[in-house]
């Protein structure tokens, strides 16, 4: 019952890998908006990169994603689509992270802090306060973060959301509960039980506020 992990369109063309794009000014745009890229910035970012298993990126990609991203029709958003999408991720993989209740997997621990560490830091590829594509370092990193992190964060929304019924059940704030991954697990079990239980008697009432309390993790 876990949150379907949202599908994920490229960003921009000029992002893909060579072998799904044609770049007919290979290296001479260095320009995002009307930032200047600066090299040693770009290297710094294609290490972390290179920690999520993705390939480097040259600042002639990034100008021409700029630039592709800039032209795209935006009725009264301010960032373009792919960039919005990644920075809504973004705020679940933060969420996830700072969440002390929430222990996440070992092997996506790490991914999950480096995007969150440079979410929150000082040194960005692209500022914040270039217009429309100021966060373009941010989603590609979340971009090349998100297929080690989807199955993580959706394990996660679905904690929330039964951290939620639980605390209704109890009458509680659910941010003052404890309520482990471990927690989260039995929960899971005992709503499954109770689903197929209300499903053999035809009933479908099993949530807080329709009847007595069914399902608790103690």
């Amino acid at each position: 019952m876990y949150a379907q992990a949202p599908f994920l369109a490229p960003i921009a063309n000029a992002l893909l890998p060579p072998a799904g794009q044609s770049s007919r000014h290979p290296a001479r745009r260095h320009l995002v908006g009307d930032y200047p890229v600066d090299q040693a910035a770009l290297d710094h970012f294609n290490r972390l990169l290179a920690k999520l298993h993705h390939v480097p990126l040259a600042c002639d990609q990034l100008a021409t994603a700029a630039r592709e991203l800039i032209d795209q029709p935006r009725v009264s958003a301010r960032y373009p689509g792919p960039i919005a999408q990644r920075l809504e991720l973004a705020g679940r993989i933060d969420r996830m992270v700072t969440d002390h209740d929430w222990t996440p997997d070992h092997q996506t621990a790490e991914v999950a802090h480096l995007v969150a560490d440079y979410l929150h830091g000082t040194d960005m590829l692209i500022p914040a306060s270039v217009p429309a594509v100021g966060h373009l370092d941010d989603a590609i990193l979340v971009d090349a973060a998100w297929p080690q992190l989807a199955d993580e964060v959706a394990c996660y929304q679905d904690y929330c959301r039964l951290r939620a019924i639980e605390a209704e059940l109890r009458g509680c704030e659910a941010e003052s509960m404890p309520f482990s991954r471990d927690d989260w697990q039995r929960a899971r079990v005992l709503e499954a039980e109770l689903i197929a239980h209300c499903r053999r008697s035809g009933s479908c009432s099993y949530l807080p506020g329709q009847g007595p309390a069914l399902f608790r993790v103690s």
